[in-house]
């Protein structure tokens, strides 16, 4: 699962990774949470950075609301959703994020949140899939973060975590023409070792909660065993 990440990226990320990339004027968020707009590049302009709802809502909707359920797609069966099985073949993009957050549930129940991200400082590249809802004169474009089971790191902490893309080679992949089995090959947990991670505050926890000290690490707490 992914249900919060960040894009705040540094100078040094965004020319090593986005430098022939049209950019707008980008805006720094530390908790992107679902129905909030988040940067993807997509198929129908893969030169181009362009901020979408995070939270598919299909092009069929009848009302076209997005309740941010949506906001994740797993891989397994994705070719076979409703929701999901036309955009798969026809509509993937790259979400961008410099990290992502997931929670650790305690004894007892409390869930700790914390900051993911790549070990060599690249930023994400999270394989995505969008659609756009039209009616009435209202355009929506929105996306979903595919899904799949953990690597080794994030085993410990929740069964789902994106489908991160780590080349360039392989992100360009995504956003080509290609047959619907080449793409699900490409849906798989990235190697072991490949992420860091560590507790930030629980202030995560409010969507509306958007402040730099988000990425603050805070000590682990000690436990009774």
């Amino acid at each position: 699962m992914c249900g919060r990440y960040s894009f705040a990226p540094k100078p040094q990320q965004l020319e090593a990774r986005l430098r022939d990339v049209k950019r707008p004027e980008l805006k720094i968020s530390y908790n992107i949470a679902p129905t909030h707009q988040g940067y993807v590049i997509a198929n129908d302009a893969p030169r181009s950075l362009q901020a979408m709802e995070w939270g598919l809502v299909p092009h069929w909707s009848a009302d076209g609301k997005n309740n941010g359920k949506l906001m994740n797609a797993r891989s397994e069966g994705i070719e076979e959703k409703p929701s999901f099985r036309e955009p798969i073949q026809r509509r993937r993009c790259l979400v961008l994020a410099d990290s992502f957050y997931e929670w650790r549930t305690e004894p007892g129940g409390r869930k700790i949140p914390y900051r993911i991200f790549l070990k060599n400082g690249d930023l994400l590249f999270m394989a995505g899939i969008w659609d756009e809802w039209k009616k009435m004169g209202e355009t929506r474009r929105t996306f979903s973060i595919v899904t799949t089971p953990p690597n080794l790191e994030m085993s410990a902490m929740h069964d789902r975590m994106p489908a991160i893309l780590l080349t360039q080679t392989m992100q360009e992949h995504w956003l080509s023409p290609l047959p619907i089995d080449e793409v699900l090959a490409m849906l798989r947990p990235i190697a072991d070792g490949s992420l860091a991670m560590y507790r930030v505050s629980e202030k995560l926890n409010k969507p509306d909660y958007d402040e730099p000290d988000l990425h603050d690490a805070l000590p682990e707490q000690p436990t009774l065993f």
